[in-house]
């Protein structure tokens, strides 16, 4: 015989509870099992409660127990969860919705037929997939359910691409959420998870609706708990089918208890548990029970019913509650399993979204009509004067152009950064309407007008006044500017230059007399010619020269004179051929051997020192670098500048080392583009 115990809520209940084990009974007729009922009203202080279940139930030996919560209440049956694991009797919950119950080192033999609160976190992650909102804000209370809900979202939505943006914590209880709100609106998300019980939830439908977050653009998916009566219209929410019948519930529970023991007695016999709350010893075959049940899997009237290791209820069946435009909700999806419904189906695409629309929300903050400002900086951004018919053609080799304005005239804007624009603009789908700087500058931080307070300038200036919405220009990524404004990732790396007017040394026809000194020249010049002279009177005056040698068969043969002389000379310094006009004489001959040897070393010499006067022969550096003294010590005929509010103006006014410099360049023509500089250094 087992005697199944209950903790109702109402006589009715107790009722249904022995009807359930009546027709429980009918069901197992064929056993030798005989299952008995006995039930109490929950009292709704705990302290009775426990005293109940020990003198009404544990003394009719229970072998486990249903509990449900107390008439009128919403209380958990947290003391009779403590009072029967003591003694380690099995309780069934069919209405503890508190993910306290889920924590097993406190309510060890606890397990119940609904699903914790926290489970919600599953239907979000698959109604967001379906939604293909991929980034979220999750808004909690800072207590154990908030706390739960989100951890369980956390975990799994990594495994599903999904990301919380901002985690944004409330205090429970407080009378104006106001200020925990309005951290949400500088994100980019506009997806609102909320966890909240329903008073803090009017609250914050109040406040919401006073900051403009319930209107178009924004998307609010809330708990259970949170689908109260003034609900903005177009919220979805959640609710548990047959999360209130309580009648269903029992009959659930029952069957779980039966089907329990019918197994663990069908293979083994259990001993009796404790009869009264004076007994130290707790149930030795408690913790077999408890396997058993947790182990039960059946369809019954709340439909598949089965546990997870914790005694969570798994597998229930979920709708999509919609807040239509009379702010009445409406199913318009199912989520669990039950017959052929598996995981997320929604009925319809009829949904009603805030502002009273029909259109799904994009899920994050985009301007589809933004403001760009950029200047003039080839090759990132030309401009060039409007067509007469007003239409504008990309030019060389930008694919895109588009009309941009000054304060005075209409241009034609292309080049790099308007075709990544274009680009940019169809990947995240928005309009835009472009105008050049007003003042032509990039931005710096600095005084106006004689002011104390600093202000940006230019572009910087335009975005931090929200007179445009984005800069699309070659804007360099500095400390100063990063503190104020978000960069993309950078498009183009890029180092400070110096730049300088290239100094061409021009090459004469007298370069090549540059390996030696005048004085040599002359001296060389002047040898040649005397070793010409000498040679001729040697040949001259020598006996074996003029009169033909004795006993010679040959000819006779004139001197050698002046102008062959002359000839054999340079031939020999010039390393030519010497076919005829050679000297005769030993004498002569002698000095022509000097001659060569020396013109030898003379041509050397000279090849070897023009090789390395022509590779040394390059322009001399004007500027070594930014330590070159003419930079940090400049006179008056030495001028340099920089481009007016650009990035390189900034990193000379923030270096301390560099104020120097930076206080010359204040002194000296303000340039607004590099182009203008460039020009008057082409000039001179």
């Amino acid at each position: 015989v087992i005697t199944i115990g209950a903790s109702l809520s109402s006589e009715k209940m107790e009722y249904e509870f022995k009807q359930a084990v009546s027709a429980l009974n009918r069901n197992f007729a064929y056993t030798n099992v005989l299952f008995n009922s006995t039930s109490i009203l929950m009292d709704s202080n705990p302290i009775r409660s426990a005293l109940d279940i020990c003198d009404k139930l544990l003394a009719q030996q229970v072998f486990a127990v249903v509990a449900s919560h107390p008439n009128s209440t919403d209380h958990s049956p947290i003391s009779v969860s403590y009072t029967c694991s003591y003694y380690n009797i099995p309780v069934v919950g069919i209405s503890a919705r508190d993910s306290a119950f889920s924590d097993v080192n406190v309510h060890k033999m606890f397990l119940r037929t609904v699903p914790p609160y926290s489970h919600q976190a599953d239907v979000w992650v698959q109604l967001l997939l379906n939604l293909t909102w991929h980034k979220v804000i999750f808004l909690y209370s800072a207590d154990e359910e908030g706390r739960s809900i989100l951890s369980r979202f956390q975990t799994l939505a990594e495994d599903h691409d999904i990301r919380i943006e901002q985690a944004v914590r409330y205090a429970p209880g407080e009378k104006n959420y106001t200020n925990t709100l309005e951290t949400i609106l500088s994100c980019t998300s506009r997806v609102i998870l909320l966890s909240a019980s329903s008073e803090d939830a009017e609250i914050i439908y109040i406040n919401a609706e006073n900051l403009r977050m319930t209107g178009e653009d924004w998307a609010w998916i809330v708990t259970e708990q949170a689908l109260t009566i003034n609900i903005p219209v177009g919220f979805l929410g959640l609710h548990l089918v047959n999360g209130t019948n309580e009648v269903n519930h029992i009959k659930d529970a029952v069957e779980v208890i039966g089907q329990a023991f019918a197994r663990l007695l069908a293979r083994e016999n259990i001993s009796d548990p404790p009869r009264e709350c004076k007994d130290v010893d707790s149930w030795d075959y408690g913790e077999i029970v408890y396997e058993a049940l947790i182990e039960t899997k059946l369809n019954g009237e709340t439909g598949q019913v089965s546990f997870s290791q914790e005694g969570d209820r798994l597998n229930s069946m979920y709708e999509i509650m919609n807040i239509n435009s009379n702010r009445r909700p409406m199913s318009v999806g199912l989520f669990g399993h039950k017959e052929k419904i598996i995981g997320l189906r929604m009925v319809g695409n009829n949904i009603t979204w805030p502002g009273n629309t029909h259109i799904k929300p994009k899920g994050e903050k985009i301007s589809r009509n933004l403001a760009i400002v950029t200047l003039k900086e080839k090759p990132f951004v030309e401009v060039l004067p409007l067509p007469k018919d007003g239409i504008c053609r990309p030019v060389g080799r930008a694919q895109h152009a588009f009309p941009c304005k000054n304060e005075t005239q209409d241009h034609c804007c292309m080049g790099y950064c308007l075709d990544m624009l274009a680009i940019i603009a169809e990947k995240v789908q928005f309009n835009f309407t472009i105008h050049l700087s007003k003042d032509g500058l990039f931005g710096s931080f600095e005084k106006h007008n004689g002011s104390d307070k600093k202000h940006w300038n230019g572009m910087m200036g335009e975005l931090m006044r929200q007179e445009a919405d984005l800069i699309v220009a070659p804007l360099t990524i500095n400390p100063e500017r990063a503190n104020d404004i978000d960069f993309t990732k950078p498009f183009k790396y890029q180092g400070l230059n110096i730049l300088v007017k290239k100094t061409q040394k021009d090459s004469s026809l007298a370069s090549f007399l540059q390996p030696f000194q005048d004085t040599l020249w002359i001296l060389v010049g002047l040898s040649v010619h005397v070793v010409a002279l000498v040679l001729y009177l040697l040949d001259r005056f020598s006996p074996f020269g003029r009169f033909k040698l004795a006993k010679s068969d040959d000819t006779e043969e004139d001197a050698l004179n002046l102008s062959s002389a002359m000839w054999f000379s340079w031939g020999v310094l010039l390393n030519s051929g010497i076919g005829e006009g050679t000297p005769r004489s030993f004498s002569a001959r002698v000095l022509g051997m000097v001659w060569a040897g020396f013109a030898m070393i003379i041509v050397a010499s000279y090849t070897a020192n023009l090789a390395a006067f022509l590779v040394l022969d390059r322009p001399e550096a004007l500027i070594s670098g930014i330590d070159d003294p003419r930079l940090r010590n400049p006179n008056e005929k030495f001028k340099y500048a920089t481009v007016k509010g650009s990035a390189a103006e900034m990193y000379f006014k923030r270096q301390v080392e560099l104020s120097t410099m930076y206080r010359n360049m204040e002194k000296q023509k303000t340039y607004f583009t590099a182009e203008a500089a460039i020009e008057d250094i082409r000039k001179g």
